[in-house]
């Protein structure tokens, strides 16, 4: 890679660090919803093949999840805002979720998992902006089995998507009657959970792939990782305190909107790799 396009990449990850940290705190989403495009669209500049280019993106996002999710959880934790018995419920069957996806992400053709972030980034987007609240936020009863299965579709889909779980978990948790400040608060620690595991997957899946960047291990590049950590850390603060700032109503659509716009640039990117456009 030329300086000119390291200068960029180093200049990307430093605006998805900061707008990774305040979504972080903002919508329980880890970052990953803009580091993994923000990445995408930067490594897209070297050339690399958009398969790979994607896969890169995704384990490199998860490994900085590892590091946001804690600090946007700690500062919804201090303001009473993670359901403890909710994690516990659920955490197990996300795991199994996140081995799944990860080793699926890790193999498969990257443009099927730029299709999957694109097309689940949409669906959420339209129900978080179209769907009213009724002003009930009692959680409705599920059995166990139920649970478990939510946590594997959640798991599954944001280990593919290379994000914390907040764009799959916050909507979902939502729509069973939580308060939309519980499931943000919740889903950021849900994002640990996540990231972890999957990051370490994609290191592993991606061991001796040739071309990719300096400084890779596997699917996770190390140099992205080290700028956005501190970056997504440090502004996840900012995000916390908005989310408990604003109304509901505009943080359901704050979440939505930015949804739509992620979703809407990827499927133009994955239809010009396709040569449709």
């Amino acid at each position: 890679m030329d300086l000119g396009t390291i200068l960029t990449l180093l200049g990307v990850a430093v605006g998805a660090g900061v707008a990774g940290g305040i979504l972080a705190g903002l919508l329980g989403v880890g970052g990953g919803i803009v580091i993994v495009p923000a990445l995408y669209f930067a490594l897209s500049l070297t050339g690399m093949e958009p398969g790979l280019t994607m896969q890169l993106a995704v384990g490199t996002s998860l490994a900085t999840i590892v590091f946001t999710s804690v600090s946007s959880a700690w500062g919804h934790h201090k303001k009473g805002a993670i359901d403890g018995a909710l994690l516990r419920l659920w955490a197990p069957s996300i795991l199994v979720g996140v081995v799944l996806g990860s080793f699926t992400g890790g193999l498969i053709d990257g443009r099927i998992m730029i299709a999957v972030f694109a097309l689940v980034a949409a669906a959420v987007a339209a129900d978080m902006v179209l769907r009213g609240r009724n002003g009930e936020i009692t959680p409705k009863g599920f059995s166990k089995p139920a649970w478990a299965g939510f946590g594997v579709f959640a798991g599954t889909v944001s280990s593919m998507m290379g994000i914390g779980g907040g764009t799959v978990c916050v909507p979902l948790l939502n729509f069973l009657g939580y308060d939309i400040r519980r499931a943000v608060g919740t889903s950021a620690a849900i994002g640990f959970v996540i990231g972890l595991p999957g990051a370490i997957i994609y290191m592993l899946t991606g061991l001796g792939t040739e071309g990719l960047p300096p400084f890779s291990v596997g699917y996770v590049n190390l140099v992205a990782v080290a700028v956005i950590i501190p970056l997504t850390t440090s502004f996840a603060g900012v995000g916390v305190r908005l989310a408990h700032a604003i109304p509901q109503r505009a943080l359901r659509l704050s979440f939505g909107l930015f949804l739509a716009l992620t979703s809407g640039r990827m499927l133009w990117d994955l239809a010009g790799a396709m040569g449709v456009a």
